[in-house]
Formats: C-alpha cells, sequence, structure tokens
C-alpha cells in the first residue's frame, strides 16, 4: 500500500502493469500494486500511452481538451487570448482548467490566408516560415500569377499567402514618369551628312496588363521605338532643310512614336533633341561661314555709321555757310581744343601777330 496525495490544479493516471486504470483529482488515495502519474493541468497534457486509450475513459475524455491537425494544416495556438505556438500535423491534449485555450487553424491547400488572423501575428518569428509576404508601393502596378497564370491586379500595400508547393510571382511596373536617354545615335542625313544626335524621352506606364503581359521588357522596345523614328525622320531630309526643322523635330518624333507606344501600355509624355553634332569638316565649314556672315555685318555696321558721319558733316557746313557766326563759334571751338593742349605760349616779334591774335578772338564790328 502506498498513499498518494493529489493537489489542487493536478490529476493523476493510475495505471497497473502499464494498462490505464483510472483519474484521480484532487485529494489523498491510498493504491496497491499500482503506477501513479501526476500532471499539472495548466501544461499541456503528454500522454504516456496511445492516447486513444485513455478517451476510452469517459471521465478522462471530459477532462481533457483534444485537437487534432491534418497534414495540409497549421493550428495557431492561443492561452488565455496570448499567441504561444505553432501546432503542426498530430493530434494534442490540453486539461480543461482555468486557462483557456483557443485554436486557429490554417489550410495550408490553398493561397489565401482568409482564415481571421491579424496582420502582426502573421509577422511573428514563429508564423512567418509558413508564410509568403510580398509588398507593392503606393507607385507600383503588380500583376499576381499563380501557377504561371494571371490573376489579376494587386493593390498598394503588403499581401499575404500561405507558403507551399502553389508558385507565386509577381510581375511590378514602376508607374511615375520615367526618363529615358538616346544618346550617341549615328544617323546619315538625305544628302549623306553624317550626324551624331543625343535625345531624351519621359514616359510612364499606362495600362500594366499591357506592358507587362503582352511585351518583354517593354522599356527597351520603347528605346528602339524611339530611335527608329529619329533615324527615320532625320534621313528623310537634307542637313540644312535639318537645321532648319530643328524645332519641329521633337514633335514629329512624339507623333510618331504614340501609336507604339500605346502597344507597349506605355504613354510617352516629353521628348526633345538635346544636341546634333557635326562632324569635324562640316562644323569647321559652319564656323567659316559664320565668321563671314558676322564680318559682312561688322563691315555693314562700319559703312552705315561713316555714312552717317558725313552727312553730319554736311548738314554742319551747310549751316556755318550761312551763318557767320556759327563759323566764328566753331573757330572759337577749335582754338579751345589747341589751347587745352598748350601749358605755355612765348609770343615775339612785332605787333602784327598780336593783331592777329585779336582777330581770332573778337569779332569784327
Amino acid at each position: 500500500m502506498k498513499k498518494v496525495n493529489v493537489n489542487a490544479q493536478q490529476v493523476a493516471l493510475v495505471f497497473k502493469r502499464g494498462a490505464y486504470q483510472k483519474m484521480l483529482r484532487e485529494g489523498s488515495y491510498w493504491l496497491w500494486q499500482q503506477n501513479v502519474t501526476i500532471y499539472d493541468i495548466t501544461q499541456p497534457f503528454q500522454p504516456p500511452v496511445e492516447l486513444n486509450l485513455l478517451l476510452q475513459d469517459t471521465e478522462l475524455a471530459n477532462a481533457l481538451e483534444v485537437i487534432e491537425v491534418a497534414d495540409h494544416e497549421i493550428a495557431l495556438q492561443f492561452q488565455n487570448g496570448l499567441f504561444q505556438k505553432v501546432l503542426t500535423a498530430g493530434r494534442y491534449a490540453f486539461w480543461k482548467s482555468a486557462i483557456r485555450h483557443d485554436f486557429i487553424k490554417g489550410d495550408m491547400t490553398k493561397i489565401a490566408i482568409t482564415e481571421n488572423i491579424h496582420r502582426d501575428l502573421l509577422e511573428h518569428k514563429l508564423v512567418a516560415p509558413y508564410v509568403r509576404t510580398y509588398k507593392v508601393e503606393s507607385y507600383e502596378k503588380a500583376l499576381l500569377f499563380v501557377d504561371g497564370k494571371a490573376q489579376g491586379e494587386l493593390d498598394s500595400g503588403t499581401h499575404y499567402w500561405w507558403k507551399n508547393a502553389i508558385t507565386i510571382h509577381v510581375a511590378k511596373a514602376d508607374v511615375r514618369q520615367q526618363q529615358l536617354e538616346i544618346n550617341g545615335q549615328e544617323i546619315l542625313t538625305k544628302d549623306k551628312a553624317n550626324l551624331r544626335v543625343n535625345a531624351w524621352a519621359q514616359y510612364r506606364v499606362a495600362n500594366a496588363a499591357i506592358a507587362l503581359l503582352d511585351n518583354a521588357g517593354y522599356d527597351r522596345q520603347l528605346y528602339v521605338a524611339i530611335q527608329q523614328s529619329l533615324r527615320e525622320y532625320v534621313a528623310g531630309f537634307a542637313f540644312d532643310e535639318l537645321l532648319e526643322k530643328k524645332e519641329s523635330i521633337s514633335t514629329s518624333i512624339l507623333q510618331q512614336v504614340a501609336a507604339a507606344a500605346a502597344t507597349l501600355g506605355v504613354e510617352v509624355t516629353g521628348l526633345g533633341i538635346r544636341d546634333i553634332i557635326l562632324p569635324g569638316d562640316i562644323r569647321e565649314i559652319m564656323n567659316q561661314v559664320l565668321v563671314a556672315e558676322k564680318k559682312a555685318q561688322a563691315n555693314t555696321i562700319t559703312r552705315r555709321e561713316e555714312t552717317a558721319s558725313t552727312r553730319s558733316l554736311l548738314n554742319t557746313a551747310k549751316l556755318m555757310e550761312e551763318n557767320a557766326m556759327l563759323w566764328k563759334l566753331k573757330e572759337m571751338e577749335y582754338v579751345e581744343k589747341i589751347a587745352e593742349k598748350i601749358s605755355n605760349i612765348s609770343v615775339s616779334g612785332n605787333g602784327v601777330l598780336i593783331d592777329q591774335l585779336k582777330q581770332l578772338f573778337v569779332p569784327d564790328k
């Protein structure tokens, strides 16, 4: 005989020769040739033998809460509303006590997480290994592919799926305005002048489905379309004609590219020619032409000024011829200019010189 004490928050399972006999609750018991295992009912129950054998006892079955997790499932275990751990495939038993046990099962055969699980829990370190996460920015358009089949667009935000054997792929397109550089284009004009053209284009994705589903590398295809239109336009004009139409090149090419861009799911919002670089020999000739034009303009201005000066002198002479006083004032003006250059005057000789100077400064009465 031996005495067994079962305390509060405990139960005891009695076995005889390995066979389950009964369950004992709180109290003191005398047992004969029987083994006893005492369990803390606040902890999960770890059965010493096959659980089905124990559950044949109605009293024990009523004291346990059993949850079965299938091969294609996981279960999130909560204790008094707080997450504890993830249960994988298997059978689990918990004592019914003051501690409340709750479970949320997840079906891993599908990708959509339809269970009522908060996103914070999906990002928990214990749950994250069973979840796929993908983020779509507000400036992006994304298409979802499941096992290679397009399933539609994804909204901006963070998306969660169960992690399983189903293949998931997300294709994204940046819908912000983007810059495309088209530099170093060697192009022959209609009269065989070899030019190098640098251009730029601005575009944005207008239809993500067309851009991602119907086209591989829509940005590269847009580059080729603009490049081809630029070459065709430049090749259609002689060098001098092209220089005259330089301002309209961008508009014309933009109109040509619009249709090709629509088939790529993009919209070209702007296009411009940054540089037209001439070959060395043509550049030298153009410089000579420019210098000759500037010299001709300078000569024209010089002749215009000379003509104006001569005309002014002629008008002055006519006025002086008609007015003696004006003539005398002009003489005095020149004498004043001469005097400004002379610091000393030495006069020698007879009175004839004095009379001559007096005649210069004293008008005849």
